[in-house]
């Protein structure tokens, strides 16, 4: 829901920085794995308590991310280039309420278990739209220039990261911002794919 506004802050400074990237023989691929791997550390400090240098690693993480994406789009983009950055966020998607659930299992391990289950199903569906869009040729920019159609909803990246960054803010209240959040993800997968089922054609069936 948010995407759309914040690509319209971030971009211009992560463009000006692709630029200045491009031609230091740094990639866009390089930098994919240097957000995961910032991301990751930024989830085992969370699990282990350590929030103050996780949030400060998950910010990094994500302007990395983004980073990513300019640098791309200032050399060459490449369909495998986008292939590894989708991974890449929904394994740190995922890494990020396990961390809790490693901090305290007994408070947090169920409300974790119900959030992955949302990104699951959450995550299906947008890929999901994301090949249907593909076969019926339709493009969208709305949240910058993709590797893929991203279809919009309630929950999409952005609110996904500040929601990361309240858990490293109040750390004690996980389970119920995590019951919250999950319930979101799956009315936001829900209504995508009511959406789909209005914008696609339902007459041919061929799962």
């Amino acid at each position: 829901m948010l995407d759309t506004f914040a690509r319209r802050l971030i971009d211009p400074p992560l463009d000006a920085a692709g630029r200045r990237l491009a031609g230091n023989g740094i990639t866009p691929n390089q930098i994919t794995l240097a957000g995961l791997a910032t991301g990751l550390v930024a989830a085992g400090c969370a699990a282990a308590g350590a929030f103050a240098a996780a949030f400060a690693l998950l910010i990094l993480s994500r302007l990395l991310d983004g980073l990513d994406g300019a640098l791309a789009r200032a050399t060459a983009k490449s369909d495998y280039g986008g292939y590894l950055d989708i991974t890449c966020d929904f394994l740190f998607y995922g890494a990020f309420p396990f961390a809790f659930a490693i901090f305290d299992p007994a408070a947090n391990g169920l409300a974790a278990a119900f959030l992955l289950t949302s990104f699951y199903f959450n995550g299906s569906s947008f890929l999901g739209y994301a090949i249907l869009a593909e076969k019926h040729d339709m493009e969208t920019a709305a949240q910058g220039v993709k590797s893929l159609y991203y279809s919009n909803g309630i929950l999409e990246g952005t609110e996904t990261i500040l929601f990361f960054v309240l858990l490293c803010l109040v750390p004690h209240l996980f389970a119920p911002l995590a019951w919250t959040f999950g319930a979101l993800c799956f009315a936001t997968g829900a209504l995508r794919l009511y959406g789909a089922a209005r914008v696609f054609s339902l007459t041919e069936d061929k799962r």
